[in-house]
């Protein structure tokens, strides 16, 4: 057993000032104000304590790729997203075959537990039930109507480790879809659509509850046709995914969405793909080839944008920087809210007594200094 020391602790619904949180058994105990003397004590004074961020949407890291299909892959990945403060992820599937995602099913299963960073909480999968309009960086050739023979399959694959999926309102018997999914807890994700604001509401009020990456790959909002994105700012509720790099979309639209959904109905993602922490160059994002430069990821062919390289530790920075949200709100969207939105936070996202002791240590200017997963050390600055 022992404490942390630090000025400032982050939880949910307070920050509280400075003093002592309890570690034992690799889990959280309570905070205090003081403690007896000849206690074990990790000190961070000068520094703040926050929850290990929760990317709910990632598709790879440091050269490696969800779509890789590699166990070896994804424990590294694991390991190298201690340096940007995560500390659980879904790892995300692209569109692809009925078989290939099948396979990575039971890759990233047979990994879950032996994981040596950041933990996976859950398995994402970004399609394939898309439509063409706003096919982003993903294969057309794949996309077609919600299958749920295909999603019982995937799911014993996945051991229920399918945590969401995110689907295009639009498609054939997505309602259907959706309120199946939601019977069983699982989490149905919009997005990749052209769908109308009518489509987009019958399909929430089917079940689906969250957007995937607000404002990009969907309709935009017109005054007469309001669109997804016209759903995404008017239904309540409802939890929206929002890559804050200052590329996928700007500061004022990221501030617009915060105030009408509510800082506690925004979780941030990175959407990061295998360059992320790379240098620039020429990589692939599932089967397209893409480039990395100026700090964005664009298509080879047509010079889309194409995912990100994005650490979730920016994202916060950025929107603190950007002045549209304080610590507190920043910190909460990449943690607790992000948790919530995946229905992942019984399991991490908070400072909470009992839980895993999974958190980071920030400076005054919320720089990551370290990274621990259940009460150990596994990352430092340097």
């Amino acid at each position: 057993m022992y404490y942390v020391k630090a000025d400032a602790f982050y939880y949910p619904t307070v920050v509280k000032p400075a003093g002592y949180l309890q570690v034992q058994n690799g889990c959280f105990g309570e905070w205090a104000a003081s403690i007896g003397e000849n206690e074990e004590i990790v000190d961070y004074t000068g520094m703040s304590i926050a929850p290990g961020f929760v990317d709910t949407h990632i598709h790879g890291f440091d050269g490696y790729d969800v779509m890789d299909n590699s166990a070896e892959g994804l424990k590294k990945m694991s390991e190298s997203l201690l340096s940007t403060g995560v500390t659980s992820f879904l790892p995300t599937a692209l569109t692809a075959s009925f078989e290939t995602l099948e396979d990575i099913c039971r890759t990233i299963t047979s990994v879950k537990g032996s994981e040596r960073g950041a933990k996976i909480q859950g398995i994402f999968f970004e399609g394939p039930f898309f439509t063409e309009k706003h096919k982003g960086a993903q294969n057309p050739d794949y996309m077609r109507d919600p299958s749920l023979e295909e999603f019982v399959a995937w799911q014993k694959a996945a051991e229920g480790l399918l945590t969401k999926i995110a689907v295009a309102p639009e498609r054939e018997g997505v309602s259907h879809f959706i309120r199946e999914l939601t019977k069983q807890g699982v989490v149905v994700a919009l997005g990749h659509s052209n769908a109308t604001y009518a489509e987009a509401k019958a399909a929430v009020e089917a079940g689906a509850n969250v957007w995937v990456h607000a404002y990009n790959g969907m309709r935009g909002l017109n005054h007469r046709e309001p669109g997804m994105v016209g759903a995404v700012l008017d239904l309540e509720d409802t939890y929206a995914e929002l890559i804050c790099d200052g590329h996928h979309v700007h500061p004022s639209a990221c501030h617009i969405l915060m105030q009408h959904k509510g800082y506690d109905h925004v979780a941030l993602i990175t959407d990061c793909m295998s360059a992320g922490g790379r240098e620039n160059g020429d990589y692939m994002l599932g089967e397209f080839p893409v480039v990395v430069k100026d700090g964005t990821v664009r298509l080879k062919d047509g010079g889309n944008l194409a995912g990100s390289i994005l650490e979730l530790k920016d994202a916060v920075q950025n929107i603190i920087k950007w002045g549209i949200a304080t610590p507190h709100e920043a910190i909460q969207m990449a943690t607790q809210v992000a948790a919530k939105s995946a229905k992942i936070d019984q399991y991490c996202g908070s400072l909470k007594k009992g839980r895993a002791a999974d958190f980071i240590v920030l400076d005054k200017d919320f720089n990551l200094k370290a990274t621990y997963v259940d009460g150990t050390c596994g990352y430092q600055s340097k």
